[in-house]
Protein backbone atom coordinates (compact mmCIF):
# COMPACT_ATOMS: atom_id res chain seq x y z
CA UNK A 1 0.00 0.00 0.00
CA UNK A 2 1.15 3.24 -0.86
CA UNK A 3 1.92 6.02 1.51
CA UNK A 4 -1.38 7.76 -0.39
CA UNK A 5 -3.79 5.50 0.38
CA UNK A 6 -2.31 5.36 4.35
CA UNK A 7 -3.00 9.19 4.57
CA UNK A 8 -6.42 8.48 2.57
CA UNK A 9 -6.95 5.16 5.23
CA UNK A 10 -6.06 7.88 8.09
CA UNK A 11 -8.26 10.67 6.80
CA UNK A 12 -11.16 8.53 6.36
CA UNK A 13 -11.37 7.16 10.06
CA UNK A 14 -9.89 10.29 11.64
CA UNK A 15 -13.37 11.14 12.99
CA UNK A 16 -13.73 7.57 14.41
CA UNK A 17 -10.82 6.59 17.36
CA UNK A 18 -8.43 5.02 15.23
CA UNK A 19 -5.75 2.41 16.95
CA UNK A 20 -2.44 2.02 15.65
CA UNK A 21 -3.05 -1.51 13.85
CA UNK A 22 -5.80 -0.17 12.12
CA UNK A 23 -3.25 2.21 10.91
CA UNK A 24 -1.07 -0.60 9.72
CA UNK A 25 -4.01 -3.04 8.94
CA UNK A 26 -3.51 -2.38 4.76
CA UNK A 27 0.20 -3.16 5.21
CA UNK A 28 -0.38 -6.03 7.24
CA UNK A 29 -2.81 -7.65 4.98
CA UNK A 30 -1.11 -6.35 1.38
CA UNK A 31 0.26 -9.60 -0.36
CA UNK A 32 3.39 -10.13 1.26
CA UNK A 33 6.80 -9.39 -0.97
CA UNK A 34 8.20 -12.77 -2.28
CA UNK A 35 11.89 -13.72 -1.08
CA UNK A 36 14.59 -13.63 -2.64
CA UNK A 37 16.19 -16.97 -4.08
CA UNK A 38 19.83 -17.76 -3.40
CA UNK A 39 21.54 -20.54 -4.94
CA UNK A 40 22.76 -22.82 -1.96
CA UNK A 41 26.44 -22.52 -1.68
CA UNK A 42 28.38 -25.73 -0.59
CA UNK A 43 28.55 -25.77 3.06
CA UNK A 44 32.82 -26.12 3.25
CA UNK A 45 35.15 -26.55 -0.15
CA UNK A 46 38.83 -27.54 0.10
CA UNK A 47 41.04 -25.33 -1.50
CA UNK A 48 44.82 -24.31 -1.37
CA UNK A 49 46.66 -21.63 -0.49
CA UNK A 50 49.32 -20.68 -3.45
CA UNK A 51 50.75 -16.83 -2.24
CA UNK A 52 49.85 -14.33 0.24
CA UNK A 53 50.69 -10.95 -0.98
CA UNK A 54 49.60 -7.54 0.12
CA UNK A 55 52.44 -7.56 3.10
CA UNK A 56 50.87 -11.06 4.23
CA UNK A 57 47.38 -9.59 4.51
CA UNK A 58 46.03 -11.57 1.54
CA UNK A 59 45.77 -15.58 0.65
CA UNK A 60 45.63 -16.32 -2.77
CA UNK A 61 43.56 -19.25 -2.88
CA UNK A 62 42.54 -22.13 -5.90
CA UNK A 63 39.84 -24.82 -5.24
CA UNK A 64 38.27 -27.29 -7.17
CA UNK A 65 34.90 -25.58 -9.38
CA UNK A 66 36.22 -22.13 -9.15
CA UNK A 67 35.28 -19.79 -11.61
CA UNK A 68 37.94 -18.98 -14.12
CA UNK A 69 41.63 -20.19 -14.23
CA UNK A 70 43.32 -17.70 -12.15
CA UNK A 71 43.63 -17.60 -8.07
CA UNK A 72 41.08 -15.45 -6.16
CA UNK A 73 42.09 -13.40 -3.49
CA UNK A 74 40.33 -14.48 -0.40
CA UNK A 75 39.84 -13.16 3.27
CA UNK A 76 40.64 -14.97 6.40
CA UNK A 77 39.41 -15.53 9.88
CA UNK A 78 42.99 -17.38 10.58
CA UNK A 79 46.73 -15.79 10.44
CA UNK A 80 48.34 -17.31 7.46
CA UNK A 81 52.34 -16.94 6.93
CA UNK A 82 54.39 -18.49 4.45
CA UNK A 83 54.79 -21.57 5.90
CA UNK A 84 50.93 -22.07 4.99
CA UNK A 85 52.00 -22.19 1.31
CA UNK A 86 50.68 -24.91 -0.41
CA UNK A 87 48.67 -26.36 2.51
CA UNK A 88 44.87 -27.70 1.75
CA UNK A 89 41.89 -24.78 3.31
CA UNK A 90 38.99 -24.72 4.38
CA UNK A 91 36.80 -22.44 2.47
CA UNK A 92 33.19 -20.86 3.10
CA UNK A 93 31.98 -18.31 0.72
CA UNK A 94 30.75 -14.72 1.50
CA UNK A 95 26.67 -14.38 0.82
CA UNK A 96 27.45 -17.80 -1.40
CA UNK A 97 29.28 -15.79 -3.88
CA UNK A 98 32.32 -18.13 -5.49
CA UNK A 99 34.44 -15.46 -6.03
CA UNK A 100 34.66 -14.44 -2.26
CA UNK A 101 36.12 -16.91 -0.27
CA UNK A 102 36.70 -16.95 3.17
CA UNK A 103 39.61 -19.38 4.43
CA UNK A 104 37.90 -20.74 7.45
CA UNK A 105 41.60 -23.01 8.77
CA UNK A 106 44.08 -25.18 7.57
CA UNK A 107 43.64 -28.91 7.60
CA UNK A 108 46.31 -30.87 8.96
CA UNK A 109 48.12 -33.52 7.04
CA UNK A 110 47.79 -36.82 8.42
CA UNK A 111 51.30 -37.63 7.35
CA UNK A 112 54.09 -35.46 9.24
CA UNK A 113 51.84 -34.16 11.83
CA UNK A 114 52.95 -32.55 14.53
CA UNK A 115 56.00 -31.44 12.86
CA UNK A 116 58.95 -32.43 14.30
CA UNK A 117 60.78 -28.90 14.12
CA UNK A 118 59.56 -25.49 13.35
CA UNK A 119 59.35 -23.76 10.50
CA UNK A 120 62.03 -21.03 9.74
CA UNK A 121 60.58 -18.23 10.32
CA UNK A 122 61.39 -14.18 10.58
CA UNK A 123 61.06 -12.84 14.00
CA UNK A 124 61.77 -8.92 14.56
CA UNK A 125 61.72 -7.35 18.23
CA UNK A 126 59.16 -4.95 19.16
CA UNK A 127 61.60 -2.01 19.40
CA UNK A 128 62.46 -2.52 15.95
CA UNK A 129 66.26 -2.47 17.08
CA UNK A 130 66.63 -6.32 16.16
CA UNK A 131 65.69 -8.89 12.95
CA UNK A 132 66.78 -12.41 13.58
CA UNK A 133 66.05 -14.54 10.92
CA UNK A 134 66.42 -18.29 11.30
CA UNK A 135 66.97 -20.91 8.54
CA UNK A 136 67.57 -24.92 8.75
CA UNK A 137 70.79 -25.52 6.40
CA UNK A 138 71.42 -21.82 4.88
CA UNK A 139 70.50 -18.04 4.72
CA UNK A 140 71.73 -16.65 1.35
CA UNK A 141 71.50 -12.61 1.33
CA UNK A 142 71.87 -11.72 -2.46
CA UNK A 143 71.93 -8.63 -4.10
CA UNK A 144 72.99 -8.49 -8.46
CA UNK A 145 76.41 -9.94 -7.94
CA UNK A 146 77.21 -9.63 -4.35
CA UNK A 147 75.83 -11.91 -1.86
CA UNK A 148 76.48 -13.11 1.77
CA UNK A 149 75.99 -16.70 2.78
CA UNK A 150 75.89 -18.65 5.98
CA UNK A 151 75.58 -22.61 6.43
CA UNK A 152 74.75 -24.60 8.99
CA UNK A 153 78.43 -25.49 9.14
CA UNK A 154 79.37 -22.40 10.18
CA UNK A 155 81.06 -20.88 7.14
CA UNK A 156 79.90 -17.45 6.04
CA UNK A 157 81.21 -16.89 2.38
CA UNK A 158 81.31 -13.36 1.12
CA UNK A 159 81.46 -12.93 -2.47
CA UNK A 160 81.39 -9.59 -5.01
CA UNK A 161 83.44 -7.62 -7.69
CA UNK A 162 84.38 -5.46 -5.21
CA UNK A 163 84.62 -6.42 -1.01
CA UNK A 164 85.43 -3.00 0.97
CA UNK A 165 85.67 -3.84 4.99
CA UNK A 166 86.19 -0.24 6.53
CA UNK A 167 86.70 0.20 10.59
CA UNK A 168 86.59 3.08 12.85
CA UNK A 169 88.34 0.81 15.68
CA UNK A 170 90.62 -2.01 15.52
CA UNK A 171 89.61 -4.24 12.15
CA UNK A 172 90.48 -7.60 13.38
CA UNK A 173 91.11 -10.90 11.22
CA UNK A 174 91.83 -13.80 12.86
CA UNK A 175 91.48 -17.37 12.15
CA UNK A 176 92.93 -20.89 12.20
CA UNK A 177 95.29 -19.37 9.65
CA UNK A 178 94.84 -16.89 7.21
CA UNK A 179 95.31 -16.85 3.70
CA UNK A 180 95.99 -13.60 1.51
CA UNK A 181 95.68 -13.84 -2.39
Amino acid sequence: MSRGLVAEHFIESSAEDVSGVDLLRPLIEAPSIKAVEIPAAPSVVIGEVIAITQEGRTPLVLYPGQPGTAALPARTVVDLHGAHLGHRVTLMFEGGDPVKPIVMGVLRERAGWPLPERPGQVEIDADGERLLVNAKEQLVLRCGKASITLTKAGKVLIQGDYVLSRSAGVNRIKGGSVQLN
